[in-house]
């Protein structure tokens, strides 16, 4: 015991000595173990360099991560396109978007846009968010996400991001939570064909059937499909393509079905998949320039080309 306590006391006493030896560049302990750990304490905060944002295009490269937007799922429609084709379509209501909150590795050790949408009172909204908001200095917001991004995509807080931020036929992600089902059974859930409806089955017809074995091994694995809660998770739609952008009303048209009731939030970013096009999309967002006029709120609808896309060829 006395061996043990003279060993601490020694290495105790050699991080007191070290920790006293300082860098006169930085004035960070020179000890790898102080280093290490205790920089970060030690270091004075007036001595980093802010960095500046500033609200400008940019080039964009392979290499950039723009922000998404949050929008309002408002319902579907169908349009018969001019080969003849009926293209079912949601559409989305970009409501006030708009950056709340820029995180940086010197703070939160990431690159990310916090990007807050609609507008809420601030008798409906908890102490927390409100003073979030008020240090930040930007409105109240009903809906918040945080969207990660590169170096060159971040954004200074307050700026307004609108539909123009995607470009008609380009490819996006949704992202949204499913409509809830409740409990169901296998049928509804797993889409299960049943029991036979007339021979050989008596009350059982919607039944899942054997649910595991006798004693070998004597239990239901993890992961059977059986009845349960239906609904009502997160999912993500790829590859959507946008079809029609409304900047006068701030809507934006895709093609097919997105997760989600309507008046739900979705979640709209770049395709991962199919990557649009770089020279084409505005980075990191759409600036409305100086001299805006009407022509700029008139819709703009995706080019499909000479090709039918929504009919399958050989």
């Amino acid at each position: 015991m006395m061996a043990l306590s003279r060993g601490l006391i020694s290495r105790l006493r050699v991080f007191t000595i070290n920790s006293t030896a300082t860098s006169t560049a930085t004035g960070t302990p020179t000890h790898p173990f102080l280093r290490g750990f205790c920089s970060e304490l030690l270091v004075d905060s007036s001595t980093r360099e802010a960095r500046i944002i500033e609200a400008k295009p940019r080039v964009m490269t392979p290499g950039s991560k723009r922000t998404g937007v949050i929008a309002v799922k408002c319902g579907m429609t169908a349009l018969w396109s001019k080969w003849g084709a009926r293209v079912p379509i949601s559409i989305l209501w970009v409501d006030d978007n708009v950056v709340t909150q820029v995180k940086t590795p010197e703070k939160e050790d990431i690159f990310a846009l916090q990007i807050g949408c609609g507008q809420k009172k601030e008798k409906h909204l908890t102490k927390p968010e409100v003073g979030h908001f008020r240090a930040q200095g930007v409105p109240m917001k009903r809906k918040l996400r945080e969207f990660p991004v590169t170096e060159d995509a971040l954004l200074p807080v307050g700026t307004p991001i609108g539909v123009r931020h995607f470009v008609p036929g380009q490819y996006v992600d949704v992202t949204g939570t499913t409509r809830g089902k409740g409990f169901q059974g296998v049928m509804k859930r797993h889409n299960f064909a049943g029991m036979p409806a007339s021979h050989g089955a008596s009350l059982s017809h919607r039944s899942g059937g054997s649910t595991g074995q006798r004693d070998a091994p004597g239990k239901v694995f993890k992961g059977k499909k059986m009845a349960g809660r239906m609904g009502g998770q997160q999912r993500t739609v790829k590859n959507v393509l946008v079809y029609k952008i409304e900047p006068a009303r701030n809507l934006i048209w895709v093609q097919g079905q997105v997760p989600g009731a309507e008046g739900n939030f979705v979640f709209i970013k770049d395709a991962v998949y199919k990557k649009p096009d770089e020279s084409l999309l505005p980075f990191p967002t759409y600036f409305t320039p100086e001299d805006d006029d009407a022509a700029s709120l008139e819709p703009l609808v995706a080019d499909l080309g000479d090709v039918d896309p929504f009919m399958v060829t050989d």
